[in-house]
């Protein structure tokens, strides 16, 4: 019997900042509006055109979720990999709707921010070090011998 397989990949850039919520458990979720478009020319008017698609995209990866809060923003560029699931929910007026979304959980998921440094902002790029880090690191730098037994 053959296997299957529930994998979606997508690229594409965020049409919001991301959504973050927290579960009843205390857990993080993430929403994301992610869009992935095409274009292409048209053979008769010789006019480019484009169709754009809009996916929902919901983290409850706590890794993934920590990340897309803290790094994303509207317009940034992503990769991700999960799984496409369908779910029922009933809206405030009691009507039954479905609604199809990508869902990043456990280990078969994974997120890729694909923006260069450049677009990326200074706050972004300088978080991950406060301001007594960046003075220590470089006091611990100017004590290193450099010329010391290189072996080569």
């Amino acid at each position: 019997m053959v296997g299957t397989v529930n994998k979606v990949i997508l690229l594409g850039r965020l049409g919001n900042d991301p959504e973050v919520r927290m579960s009843q458990e205390g857990n993080k979720i993430v929403r994301l509006s992610l869009a992935t478009s095409e274009s292409w020319k048209d053979k008769q008017t010789n006019e480019r055109k484009e169709k754009t698609e809009w996916h929902r995209v919901v983290i409850f990866s706590q890794g993934l979720a920590d990340i897309a809060e803290k790094y994303l923003k509207k317009g940034s560029k992503v990769f991700l990999e999960g799984q496409i699931q369908t779910r029922k929910f009933t809206d405030q007026a009691g009507i039954e709707k479905f609604t199809t979304e990508i869902v990043l959980q456990n280990f078969n998921s994974s997120l890729t921010m694909l923006d260069s440094r450049s677009e990326q902002s200074d706050e972004m790029l300088n978080s991950s070090f406060s301001t007594q880090d960046k003075g220590e690191t470089s006091k611990k730098i100017d004590n290193v011998n450099i010329d010391d037994e290189i072996p080569f």
